[in-house]
């Protein structure tokens, strides 16, 4: 298995009150060098329902809508083996400094977008007295939870970004 490393850096500044973490960026993620980046992931269109915005559709739109609704996006990983996309393949983790992102902003709340996220973060991640959710991934491959339902779970971001 082949050893792969996260090449583009957070999003975030000292106002983000709300971050949001993947596990590490797919195949597509890693082609264009941000975050959530194959089209069938309902990340980008979850969060511009939740705002009732247009969907931001290129990196710097959707970098400037990070910044704009004071929140923060990274994965938890840095670098580890994994095969394609699949979580479920990941070995080896080194993980991301989390701590500091969290020095240099205002988070008030930490997401994790799905189980592989949530876990890693609880296994590897000490020292941060902010409260954690683990929300349903956005992922195609989470095709049991749909569009409405995710839509409906993101909306506490809301009550901390603001």
């Amino acid at each position: 298995m082949q050893r792969f490393y996260h090449e583009f850096p957070p999003i975030y500044s000292s106002h983000s009150k709300v971050l949001i973490l993947g596990s590490f960026p797919s195949v597509k993620s890693r082609e264009i060098s941000f975050y959530y980046g194959h089209k069938m992931n309902r990340f980008w269109k979850v969060l511009s329902n939740i705002y009732q915005e247009e969907e931001p559709l290129t990196n710097q739109e959707r970098t400037q809508f990070i910044l704009e609704h004071n929140l923060a996006l990274w994965d938890v990983i840095e670098s580890c083996e994994i095969q394609g996309s699949s979580d479920s393949s990941i070995k080896n983790v080194k993980v991301n400094d989390i701590p500091n992102l969290i020095k240099n902003s205002n988070i008030k709340l930490i997401i994790c977008n799905g189980t592989k996220s949530y876990n890693l973060f609880l296994k590897y991640i000490e020292g941060i007295d902010i409260k954690v959710i683990k929300f349903p991934s956005t992922s195609p491959a989470n095709a049991a939870c749909g569009l409405d339902r995710l839509i409906e779970e993101y909306k506490v971001i809301l009550n901390y970004a603001i």
